[in-house]
């Protein structure tokens, strides 16, 4: 029997390994996910943006509500595959240690302008983008949207590319501010949407779960 709410949203579903719900307590994540996934875009456009519109002092500061909101996302995004799950929060929590002591080396006017010109400071700093690209990479595979791919490709491509020394400050500004915009418009769409199709299919994560248990005994 398919059940669905007062508002017709289906609430009961036929799974893989069977039927399962999408609980009010379901909702409630899913709705905080898009919320911490639209401030950490807006806080990483904003960074962007300041630089390339007033200059780099003090736009470092906005990292800190990106890395917030990215990481209280990855506390309530559904990834079947736990170690992947960890892998990312992981990542999030070595660039955010980085980003402290960014921090605190450098102080809150330059921190931008010093990650930019020394590479040490770019490899501690970037799990947190390794993060936000993993998450990057979820939407496309579950949702197939051109931005999300974009933001994917384009994350990685401006911090190695810097790196490398392929790409000129200037360019690399170009990409990660592109790459901002598409983080935008992923998240502004994410609004609206289907609660289910954030949750995913629950009878994985219980079969998945099962076997995880299973093996452990």
């Amino acid at each position: 029997m398919i059940s669905s709410t007062a508002n017709g949203e289906q609430t009961t579903f036929e799974g893989v390994y069977g039927s399962y719900q999408i609980t009010e307590r379901d909702a409630k994540e899913v709705q905080r996910y898009r919320f911490c996934l639209l401030i950490c875009a807006i806080s990483f456009t904003a960074a962007m943006g300041q630089w390339a519109l007033l200059g780099p002092r003090h736009a470092g500061l906005w990292l800190a509500p990106m890395a917030t909101s990215l990481g209280l996302a990855l506390s309530w995004i559904h990834i079947y595959l736990r170690s992947l799950h960890r892998a990312l929060q992981i990542l999030w929590g070595l660039g955010c240690f980085g980003l402290l002591v960014l921090m605190w080396r450098s102080g809150s006017e330059p921190m931008l302008q010093v990650a930019a010109q020394q590479p040490l400071w770019i490899w501690l700093i970037g799990p947190l983008f390794a993060a936000l690209t993993g998450v990057g990479f979820k939407e496309f595979f579950c949702f197939r949207r051109p931005e999300a791919i974009g933001l994917t490709l384009l994350l990685p491509l401006g911090l190695l590319g810097h790196l490398s020394g392929l790409l000129s400050e200037a360019l690399t500004g170009t990409v990660m501010t592109l790459a901002a915009l598409l983080m935008l418009v992923l998240a502004l769409r994410k609004f609206g949407g289907p609660v289910a199709a954030d949750v995913g299919d629950k009878s994985v994560f219980a079969y998945l779960e099962a076997q995880r248990m299973a093996s452990s005994a």
